[in-house]
């Protein structure tokens, strides 16, 4: 089996996974997973589109993440390992679209306003 390269993004993140035959070692930013991606709950989101095809152990995975917060580059890398799980067999994609694996989350993040405190926030009125 040949390397499979897909990208993911999410916010701000991108994530480029490498695919490759092997015993399931996930590595990021060449660090081992758990490592870098402390809660379970994290772990939980890039493993999810793996448990989901039952793929999980198949593969060795190599991910170069970069931008964004540490949910953002989890779920950016849950994409692109969706996608690459399409590439591998057509019939995952049956998996996991259902699941809303495939589809990129477009919400980003809303520009701050001048003569407000954030985006939608206003500064407090007082009256003295």
């Amino acid at each position: 089996m040949d390397v499979i390269h897909k990208i993911g993004r999410r916010k701000t993140a991108v994530a480029r996974v490498y695919l490759a035959a092997g015993t399931g070692k996930i590595t990021v930013n060449k660090k081992d997973m758990t490592d870098y991606f402390s809660t379970g709950t994290l772990q939980y989101k890039v493993n999810q589109p793996l448990v989901m095809t039952n793929n999980d152990g198949n593969f060795d995975i190599t991910v170069n993440v970069y931008g964004g917060g540490i949910t953002g580059q989890a779920e950016a890398i849950r994409l692109a390992l969706s996608r690459a799980m399409c590439e591998v067999d057509a019939e995952n994609r049956l998996i996991l679209k259902p699941e809303g694996l495939l589809t990129r989350d477009p919400r980003m993040v809303e520009r701050k306003k001048f003569g407000q405190k954030k985006a939608r926030k206003k500064f407090q009125f007082s009256k003295r």
